[in-house]
């Protein structure tokens, strides 16, 4: 069994310039970022990279709709790197540019051909959440069903990823909380999934030992010294992205697809609206084995009984982003079971991680106790 999945190749460098320098940016590079992210940090005179600015094409978490008018502008374009500098959606929709080869979404999920690329993937995450830059998995909402969807093969690996701490130092607040939220969710997910090594497993408790402790010290010292702490946060992210991607995530992330993809939830928000649900679920049907050991590290981090865990751990996670319920987002009782069936219908992938089986009737209980 392969005890840890580690494609790219990981560098760290202090700043943007520093890693432009490095990696010798110039003409023959297409960077896939946004204009906030590049303007004012690369200096396209010493590095004349090609552009495009993802947020020209559609605000918020990628489409098929948007990605597929990404790819036929790329097509005016001659490269042979792709760079993204971003978060998730950036990253996962520079993944899809590297394999695409000019066809669209809808061929690239439908097909059933091997995904392939012939050119080279650098990825720079410029959040603290999704681990993107360590994994093959490319996230997308395909408008037509209603729900997101992962594109994934050896192909969506990176060749090299790279992170510069530097970029993150002036991430609003909000961008924060949701992806190091979602870091956290790959954490747990990846400890207790059933696909888990020793070593995934190292790397899940440490990247929640960093994200937990971390956010006590910040909350103690004061929201303003976020930017003292993004380092440690970002370290955390892509710790927990390697042991998702070797471990997989499971139900938490199967279920808040629907309420991101039909009501635009942004994707570590919808993640913690399920979070602590489907972990009581788990703790309901099964006390010992795995879980009991991630309840007894909690308990730890967070200072409390372990039969209080997962209430300590929402009342911490409320104050960097309160919980809403469902019903709090728009989101109709009678959808409910619409929801569950699309889980069961649509993500396996996923659903085949869970701590324990969980099945439409489960998965709806989960979605009425957070209603």
């Amino acid at each position: 069994m392969e005890q840890l999945i580690f494609r790219p190749r990981l560098h760290s460098f202090d700043t943007p310039e520093a890693f432009a320098d490095a990696f010798e940016l110039g003409e023959n590079d297409l960077v896939l970022t946004l204009r906030s992210v590049f303007e004012g940090r690369f200096d396209v005179k010493k590095h004349p990279v090609q552009t495009i600015f993802l947020g020209d094409y559609g605000k918020g978490e990628p489409t098929d709709r948007v990605v597929n008018e990404v790819i036929r502008e790329t097509a005016k374009h001659r490269y042979r790197r792709i760079i993204g500098i971003g978060g998730g959606s950036v990253l996962d929709t520079a993944k899809v540019l590297a394999v695409s080869g000019g066809r669209d979404t809808d061929t690239l999920y439908d097909s059933g051909e091997p995904l392939s690329r012939t050119v080279s993937l650098v990825l720079v995450p410029t959040t603290c959440g999704t681990g993107s830059e360590v994994t093959n998995i490319a996230i997308m909402t395909r408008e037509k069903l209603g729900t997101k969807m992962g594109l994934t093969g050896e192909a969506t690996y990176a060749d090299d990823a790279v992170l510069i701490p530097a970029l993150l130092k002036s991430i609003p607040f909000s961008v924060f909380a949701t992806s190091s939220i979602d870091a956290l969710v790959h954490a747990v997910e990846s400890a207790l999934s059933p696909n888990a090594t020793p070593f995934s497993r190292t790397l899940s408790y440490e990247a929640m030992t960093q994200i937990l402790s971390s956010y006590r010290l910040l909350l103690k010292k004061g929201k303003e010294h976020l930017p003292e702490w993004t380092d440690r946060f970002l370290f955390a992210s892509t710790l927990a992205g390697l042991a998702f991607g070797t471990a997989g995530c499971a139900a938490v992330h199967a279920m808040s697809y629907p309420l991101s993809g039909v009501y635009h939830v942004a994707h570590g928000e919808s993640n913690y609206a399920m979070f602590t649900g489907v972990l009581k679920m788990y703790q309901k049907i099964k006390s010992d084995g795995e879980i009991a050991e991630l309840n007894n590290r909690l308990a730890v981090l967070l200072d409390c009984r372990t039969d209080a865990v997962y209430d300590e751990l929402e009342a911490l996670l409320n104050q960097l982003l309160p919980k809403k319920a469902l019903h709090e987002y728009g989101v109709k009782e009678e959808e409910l079971p619409l929801f569950a069936e699309n889980v069961i219908q649509t993500q396996q992938r996923l659903m085949k991680n869970s701590f324990v089986p969980l099945d439409s009737e489960k998965v709806l209980e989960i979605y009425r106790s957070l209603y």
